[in-house]
């Protein structure tokens, strides 16, 4: 079975950090395996809509964040992911504080994955679960000087 490189997830984790959007919406990739992954997210003011709920694009960009990663580790390292639909369903309002996304991968392929996720609070409450059909994009990969896989 094969078994991503912590060489290559340090550097992955570092790209990923200092990404704009992840950076600007205060989200962070915590942990990634092979088919699974964690996101973390602490919601503050500026991710409040004005009933002071978390707005659902942030719960959106959790699941589409989390499905994605997780759908990642399979891939060949020379390939990217796009996710080509999302599907979610609110289960209650976040609040502000930690939210977590965890991602499960339940189908990889050679052209498109599958991959669910669920967001909770940071005391386990559902917020909310979701899928995405990701499509994998030969030639568009991370340019990361470590090999991704130990074989």
């Amino acid at each position: 079975m094969r078994r991503l490189n912590p060489a290559y997830l340090t550097a992955l984790f570092t790209r990923v950090q200092s990404a704009p959007f992840p950076h600007h919406i205060s989200m962070r990739l915590v942990d990634i395996e092979m088919d699974r992954c964690r996101i973390e997210l602490d919601a503050a003011t500026e991710h409040l809509q004005p009933f002071g709920i978390v707005h659902g694009g942030v719960i959106a960009t959790l699941v589409d964040t989390a499905t994605f990663w997780a759908a990642f580790g399979p891939i060949p390292a020379d390939a990217g992911l796009v996710n080509v639909d999302l599907k979610l369903n609110y289960l209650e309002a976040g609040h502000p504080g930690r939210l977590v996304a965890e991602g499960v991968l339940v189908r990889s392929g050679r052209t498109v994955s599958y991959a669910e996720a669920t967001v909770r609070s940071e005391d386990g409450r559902l917020l909310a679960r979701g899928a995405s059909t990701l499509m994998v994009l030969p030639g568009k990969g991370l340019d990361i000087p470590v090999p991704k896989f130990l074989d």
